[in-house]
């Protein structure tokens, strides 16, 4: 087959699959060639988290992709400009893609304005006006020295209506003429991306318009941003049949290994996603027997290699119990080495599909890999729990008391402080209300990923939360739905125990999971996939025992009974847990100082919905969480809060002492949530 010369690119289709629309290829960027089909590590900030850019290129990694959002802001187009580009910058021999930075800029939920024009937002460093128009993208691209770059679109979620889906598309098709006389005839390769959503008439509007222009290469956008699996992979079909054989075709923001094949399998050559470093993060490695979490206690002691076939370094020279050992202490180098052997992982997967396409035995490689690229780490079961030495005497439960109110239901009473558990409301309708309903469980256990919704209970109580967040996971029974990791955190287990001795007391505690948690630390379900761990103890002294949250229940008693879980020093702690997160936090607390605490440590902080005699409660969140602010439907403090903040007298946390006002104060006046105030 002969090459066809499209701008900054020589593409070559070399072959395709019998009984499939998988094809394989080769394109030449200004940084040589370039095989597929192809992954392309995400290095947002110009690296991969972790790895040295010859770790990257051991792994196989011919392109890496970058963003202009992140780059624009910092370290700054002079600086690119200055040092000759992004290669020399990060020294860094093979090829770049730089998304435009569009996805970024939609995505923030507050201080940005979308017009014709472009996107008008704030940056998150300094708080400084930025328009990020096309002209502007792709300038920020060129400076940046990438090899192919990307229009700018503007991407809503695959859910948006059809009215919403189609302004947007079609904005999307005239920043595409306008991204493309900006790149006039510069050398660097430009894609264009085709919209849609989740509408048939809409992707092949999209694609008939962005295939009639002169791009280098097509994008898929607007997948993999809340539509189900089938319906990404039906919309993936559907798109990439539109698009020409001539020139190569990228799916945007995807995915995990199984994706990645149906993705090929359906006439994608290139592909790019955070999750073989994201999920090494959370001691998540891919293997030829299935996905492993080497953060399970199973791997402690086991002494072979994370995968038996592969050659990686990794597991050449480490084993699974020390990979388990640096996960569990969250040792960066535990991270780093997972990410190079799932970096090896994905790149080792996409040249043995290259080799079957070119062999063209695709069809048979594919039906084989299906299953194995689907099993997860419960296919490799750890020994039988044995139950726990810690029991909690006669003693201990005399602490508590069950006291039923006059409407009829059971609460649990800590006698010694005479605090009440849920007070003035039932329980049960306060969990569904304060945080199964604002964390929108049902929704979040719907969305696509592969990895697992990390749940914190802090204080687990007499487990209502953490009942109800099962209740709510158990309720919709897809085999599809993402896995819940549940985590409850406890001093005192007494109070649960006291309430199982009168479970007719407590419905919601008629199951087997409580008892057992209770014996053996743990529990897993047999029909969906919820996984819940107590963690017993101090809370600050456990905190290192648990995987990255994604949503926190923070439950415990009040200050006047547990009065370090509300400090400043606390929500430092917890802050600094979540790490890149996107974590939301929900109590029941509206205390003036509690939000000092949370905004001092580094939250972003709203107002929750009311619950019982509580017109209002309180959620925070990581700054990683506040592009879905807007979307989650979250109100944040604002100056008639600061108003109110400063004529407080009990506006400080415990433990910030008279001389430390001044500088948390400073922090609360400094936060970006407040940028806008006057």
């Amino acid at each position: 087959m002969s090459p066809v010369r499209m701008g900054g690119l020589d593409f070559e289709l070399q072959g395709t699959a019998t009984g499939s629309q998988a094809r394989a290829g080769r394109f030449r960027t200004l940084h040589g060639p370039v095989q597929t089909p192809i992954f392309m590590p995400v290095g947002t900030h110009a690296t991969v988290k972790g790895l040295r850019v010859e770790e990257i290129a051991a792994a196989g990694a011919q392109v890496l992709l970058a963003n202009a959002y992140h780059l624009l802001l910092r370290p700054g187009r002079e600086v690119f400009e200055r040092v000759g580009g992004i290669h020399r910058f990060m020294n860094w021999s093979g090829s770049v893609l730089t998304d435009s930075g569009g996805f970024q800029v939609f995505s923030l939920p507050n201080d940005r304005v979308i017009t014709e024009e472009g996107a008008i937002f704030k940056s998150y460093l300094d708080g400084t006006e930025i328009v990020l128009s096309p002209e502007r993208s792709i300038a920020t691209q060129l400076s940046i020295g990438s090899d192919i770059m990307m229009a700018m679109d503007e991407c809503v979620p695959s859910t948006s209506d059809h009215v919403t889906a189609a302004a947007a598309m079609e904005r999307t098709h005239r920043w595409a003429v306008r991204s493309l006389e900006a790149r006039g005839d510069a050398a660097p390769a430009l894609f264009g991306i085709v919209q849609g959503a989740c509408f048939d008439d809409l992707r092949r509007q999209s694609a008939d318009a962005i295939t009639g222009l002169p791009f280098d290469g097509f994008a898929i956008g607007g997948l993999a941003v809340g539509e189900a699996k089938d319906e990404r992979e039906e919309f993936t079909a559907l798109t990439a049949a539109l698009l020409p054989t001539d020139r190569p075709r990228y799916l945007m923001g995807v995915g995990t290994p199984i994706d990645l094949l149906e993705a090929v399998d359906r006439g994608v050559d290139m592909f790019d996603c955070i999750i073989p470093s994201m999920l090494a993060k959370q001691g998540v490695a891919f293997t030829s027997v299935g996905r492993l979490d080497i953060f399970r206690g199973v791997y402690k002691f086991d002494e072979r290699p994370l995968d038996p076939v592969c050659a990686c370094p990794v597991c050449a020279s480490y084993t699974r119990a020390y990979l388990h050992h640096l996960t569990k202490a969250t040792e960066a180098l535990g991270w780093s080495l997972i990410s190079v052997h799932n970096l090896h992982f994905y790149h080792g997967l996409m040249g043995a599909m290259r080799a079957h396409i070119l062999a063209d035995t695709f069809a048979a490689f594919r039906d084989e890999q299906r299953p194995l690229l689907v099993r997860g780490d419960e296919e490799h079961p750890a020994v039988a729990p044995k139950p726990r030495r810690r029991r909690c005497g006669e003693k201990a439960l005399e602490r508590f008391e069950i006291r039923v109110s006059e409407h009829g239901f059971s609460s649990v009473v800590d006698r010694t402080s005479g605090e009440i558990m849920h007070a003035g409301l039932d329980p049960t309708v306060e969990a569904e209300q304060l945080y199964i309903g604002q964390s929108r469980l049902a929704e979040r256990i719907c969305e696509v990923d592969s990895t697992p919704l990390v749940i914190w209970d802090v204080g687990l109580g007499a487990a209502h939360n953490a009942m109800a967040a099962l209740k709510c996971c158990e309720a919709r029974q897809d085999p599809r739905q993402r896995s819940v990791h549940l985590v409850s955190f406890e001093n005192d287990a007494a109070s649960l125990r006291l309430a199982l001795r009168s479970a007719a007391q407590f419905p919601h505690l008629q199951s087997v999971a409580p008892n057992h948690l209770l014996r053996f630390g743990e529990w897993r379900s047999e029909v969906v996939p919820f996984a819940w761990d107590l963690l017993e103890g101090d809370f600050l002294g456990r905190i290192e025992d648990a995987p990255e949250p994604d949503l926190i229940f923070y439950d415990p008693f009040s200050a006047k009974t547990d009065g370090p879980l509300w400090t400043l020093s606390c929500f430092e702690r917890v802050f600094a847990s979540c790490g890149e997160r996107d974590t939301e936090l929900f109590t029941y607390s509206a205390s003036t100082a509690v939000r000092t605490a949370m905004l001092a440590a580094g939250f972003f902080v709203g107002v929750g919905a009311p619950t019982g005699s509580r017109p209002e409660t309180t959620l925070a969140l990581t700054p990683a969480a506040m592009p879905n602010a807007g979307p989650r439907g979250r109100t944040l403090l604002d100056g008639a809060w600061l108003d109110r903040w400063h004529r407080s007298h009990a506006r400080f946390p415990s433990d910030v002492h008279e001389n430390e006002e001044a500088p948390v104060g400073d922090r609360i006046l400094g936060h970006a949530q407040f940028s806008n105030v006057g």
